[in-house]
């Protein structure tokens, strides 16, 4: 009856889910004596009790799913300041999110576009979002508070200018990968360069991204075109 027992007992460790099990019965002392092949098989089959009940949830957590969010209403990301901003803020309204840089070579033609995108359509419920980002040649390399001088002092911007992120690699913002994940482009997902630009729709949808060459100016009609304006 013992060797029964033991057999039984072996069967359950060899399992590749039973290390919990396996930790819980070796807590017994090891010059614990049974007076009987019953009271092993009790043992045994209280331990093993508590193994199915941690298999069983380890079963439950490993097969959740972590919800994919949706819609960019779903972020929060930081402003320059470093105060946090829940874009379902946003709700309603288009917006154009643009990965902005200070020293490229595309940096004289995007701002002044952008602003007077911006001028043009801010209150008809448009909205700029600009992240500051470093990984192209070193191009943004100022802390927030230059980036955001430069931006308004130079080029008169006047919508937000977020927290510098990275938009590519492992660190890359939650938000960058929710707009590469929507829209790949041409090369693959990743962003090639500054000034690559995501438009979305009134409900946090991601409908176009447009390459860091294509002007700000060229991309009015596709806002209008959101917006519902002629």
């Amino acid at each position: 009856m013992f060797r029964s027992s033991s057999f039984i007992f072996l069967r359950i460790i060899s399992s590749s889910s039973s290390t919990v099990f396996y930790n819980q019965f070796s807590s017994i002392p090891k010059q614990t004596h049974f007076r009987s092949s019953s009271n092993l098989v009790n043992s045994i089959s209280g331990y093993s009790n508590q193994f199915q009940f941690f298999r069983g949830n380890h079963h439950s957590m490993a097969t959740q799913s972590t919800p994919h969010p949706k819609s960019i209403h779903e972020f929060v990301v930081k402003d320059a300041r470093g105060n946090e901003v829940d874009l379902s803020t946003y709700k309603g309204k288009v917006l154009l999110i643009v990965n902005v840089a200070s020293q490229c070579g595309l940096t004289n033609s995007n701002y002044p576009e952008l602003t007077e995108l911006y001028e043009t359509y801010k209150n008809q419920g448009f909205e700029i979002l600009a992240f500051p980002c470093n990984q192209f040649g070193n191009q943004e390399p100022g802390d927030n508070e230059q980036i955001v001088e430069f931006a308004c002092t130079r080029f008169k911007a006047e919508f937000p200018i977020f927290d510098k992120v990275d938009v590519n690699g492992s660190k890359a913002a939650p938000i960058y990968k929710f707009l590469t994940s929507s829209k790949g482009g041409l090369f693959g997902d990743g962003i090639k360069w500054n000034f690559t630009k995501f438009l979305v729709d009134k409900d946090g949808n991601v409908v176009d991204r447009y390459a860091p060459t294509t002007s700000p100016s060229s991309i009015e009609k596709d806002i209008k075109k959101l917006l519902g304006v002629s």
